[in-house]
């Protein structure tokens, strides 16, 4: 099979801009680091252009926005699925052919490829999940591309990705995917990376990333600590808003914490970490980081902050460390809640002595009387007789005209969010962020039939 629609094709001919063979010198001696810098800048304009360019053969609209059938291709992925899932044997094919043909790019990537992997395999369930809705695709991948600079990807990088996903898709499938399959992937791929691309563009008067000192660490439970950051130049973010952070202990490892706690005037960051296991960012981050050292913090993320109308109570569900979540939108609230508005939140834990910051919550409630908190606690002797934070919640009020706000353990946020959606909470204010980095976990059991039946929305909450 050739290229086709212009991409490179699986047995196309090598990007000129790329070194091939693996060199890690050029010919008059400089860094192979200095060399594709001046290559990606040199080269910058040309494939941006080419990626926002439409497929060979497809006409251009008059719109000065290319009109891509989404729709269309996600029924031919769908319908060739099966020779290229599950995800897991077509990505390590994919990254084995990328790094074969470029070895320098392994070095944009941390030593432990296994969350990467993850984390691509939910990129690719996603936008096959929504590329019927190529606006909310391309929304996705503006962020997406944003929050990339700080990995120093470049958009030359995607001819590359492209290039070995069309050897992936030849490999994993044993050559059975056919043409039309192919170019509905790379097609979708070039939409995904135009949105990268402008988003990267669009925030070039930021900082790719922002370095922060650690000004506070303090360990709450063995497995929990609260740090403060302050970084050297000014961090702008909302309350409900998280950020990804990365160790100097495991470089080019980023894992995502909501900020705890509204902006202040010192300008200083809050997370509340909580050790998922050995050997990683949280425990770096907990067990493994004092005051002094520096981190360093992608740009702020995620819709779920507070409206600019405040013209409805609000309902706030926090599970575990979720509830930095909950703090930062209630000091928020409390800033600028309108007349007559009120709140009530249901902060569930495992034990009471879970309630590690219980100090900061028994002033929001000294000082706030239009706030109700509901503790939901699942064992010891002040177990909720209600049972679990979902089950409460739906026992407790009428949600109906309420904004809700979700945030904690991935299975606490889903069985909330469908609870809340069946006593007749419209979903648009219902707000979560996705889990387990920036890209929502699939819910591919709803995946569209080849008919073009609507697919099932994402009902994960944000990792904190």
């Amino acid at each position: 099979m050739t290229a086709a629609d212009g991409i490179p094709g699986r047995r196309g001919r090598e990007e000129s801009t790329i070194i091939g063979n693996g060199n890690t010198r050029t010919r008059d001696g400089r860094n192979s680091d200095e060399y594709h810098a001046l290559l990606a800048r040199r080269d910058a304009m040309r494939l941006r252009d080419q990626l926002l360019a439409p497929a060979r053969g497809t006409q251009r609209t008059s719109s000065p926005a290319y009109a891509y059938d989404g729709a269309a291709d996600q029924q031919i992925i769908v319908e060739n699925l099966a020779a290229v899932t599950p995800f897991g044997e077509l990505i390590a094919h994919l990254y084995d052919a990328m790094f074969e043909r470029h070895p320098y790019l392994r070095q944009l990537f941390p030593d432990s490829m296994e969350f990467q992997k993850a984390h691509l395999e939910r990129a690719f369930w996603y936008l096959i999940e929504h590329l019927h809705q190529p606006d909310e695709v391309t929304a996705f991948c503006t962020q997406l591309g944003r929050d990339h600079r700080k990995l120093g990807v470049r958009p030359v990088h995607f001819r590359v990705f492209e290039s070995a996903l069309a050897e992936a898709l030849y490999r994993c499938s044993g050559g059975r995917i056919d043409e039309e399959a192919e170019r509905a992937w790379l097609r979708m791929v070039r939409f995904a990376a135009a949105g990268m691309v402008a988003g990267s563009n669009s925030a070039l008067a930021e900082p790719p990333a922002w370095h922060g000192t650690v000004t506070s660490h303090q360990l709450r439970r063995p497995d929990l600590a609260v740090l403060r950051v302050r970084t050297a130049e000014p961090y702008p973010y909302q309350a409900g808003q998280y950020a990804t952070l990365e160790s100097p202990l495991l470089p080019h490892t980023w894992r995502p914490y909501t900020f705890a706690g509204a902006p202040t005037p010192d300008g200083e960051l809050e997370f509340h970490i909580r050790r998922t296991g050995p050997n990683g960012v949280s425990d770096a981050l907990t067990l493994g980081t004092r005051v002094g050292d520096r981190l360093r913090l992608g740009p702020a993320q995620g819709t779920a902050t507070l409206d600019d109308d405040l013209g409805r109570d609000v309902l706030i569900v926090a599970g575990g460390t979720g509830w930095a979540t909950g703090r930062a939108l209630l000091e928020e609230l409390a800033q600028r809640r309108a007349p007559g508005r009120r709140a009530h939140l249901f902060l569930g834990v495992r034990t009471a002595e879970d309630l590690y910051d219980a100090s900061v919550l028994a002033r929001l409630e000294n000082r706030c009387p239009w706030l109700r908190v509901v503790p939901v606690i699942d064992e010891g002797p002040r177990a909720s007789a209600e049972g679990s934070v979902a089950e409460a919640v739906a026992r407790q009020g009428d949600w109906s005209d309420h904004v809700a706000y979700v945030s904690g353990p991935p299975a606490m946020v889903t069985a909330v969010v469908w609870r809340l959606s069946g006593l007749g909470l419209p979903a648009d204010r219902i707000r979560h962020d996705p889990v387990a980095g920036m890209v929502p976990l699939p819910s591919h059991a709803h995946l569209p039939r080849p008919t073009g039946q609507a697919v099932g929305h994402m009902t994960e909450g944000v990792q904190v």
